[in-house]
């Protein structure tokens, strides 16, 4: 390859990189040109796959600030550049390379980090962001249904509500009015004994 041919691919290795939101290092030794476009159908829509020299990956990856790499690059190499979703992405190589034994998966980069293999895995793991944001929207309409279930009980409901307070108050007021009268005749016993005690002595002294 000619130097300025060698200029300007590490250069668009070197964008690659930088419009990536996380990229995934492979190894592809005995896969087919078929399985290879396979491969990228899969990838479709959330990632770019390319085959690169690991002398050219190294110098873009070091022009684009990308550490951490550079034992990765050995052997035949491809990598998967992210633009989408990683887990998308990810869930698509590691379902590939399950399917066809031919693909390693190396390592990654995401978030100015490099990546083990288990991390990359990992992520593979994860819900995809659609799924999450389906279940956080059924989460949010069921409480909504049972909010608007509340809002919307008939006024009758109410009202039956209204009059069983109504009714209960007098209930609880009636034993409080009713103890003073029960009461009332222990305390006029108490002030008549002691009148018919002090009459006694009076018929004795006649």
């Amino acid at each position: 390859m000619a130097r300025a041919d060698k200029t300007a691919a590490v250069a668009e290795i070197v964008e690659q990189f930088k419009d990536s939101t996380a990229t995934v290092i492979t190894e592809y030794r005995g896969l087919t040109v078929a399985n290879l476009a396979e491969l990228r159908r899969s990838l479709a829509g959330s990632a770019t796959y390319a085959v690169a020299k690991n002398t050219l990956v190294k110098r873009a990856a070091s022009e684009a600030g990308i550490e951490g790499l550079d034992e990765l690059f050995a052997g035949p190499t491809a990598i998967a550049f992210v633009q989408g979703e990683p887990v998308d992405a990810a869930k698509a190589i590691k379902k590939f390379a399950k399917d066809h034994k031919a693909l390693v998966i190396k390592g990654g980069y995401m978030d100015g980090r490099a990546l083990s293999i288990a991390e990359v895995e990992r992520i593979a793991d994860l819900e995809s962001r659609e799924v999450l944001l389906a279940k956080m929207a059924g989460a949010m309409k069921a409480n909504l249904s049972k909010a608007a279930g509340l809002f919307a009980a008939p006024a009758s409901q109410m009202a039956r509500l209204a009059a069983a307070l109504q009714e209960k108050k007098p209930a609880e007021a009636a034993p409080a009015e009713a103890t003073p009268a029960a009461e009332a005749p222990a305390a006029e016993t108490e002030t008549e004994a002691p009148a018919e005690t002090a009459e006694a002595p009076a018929e004795t002294t006649e």
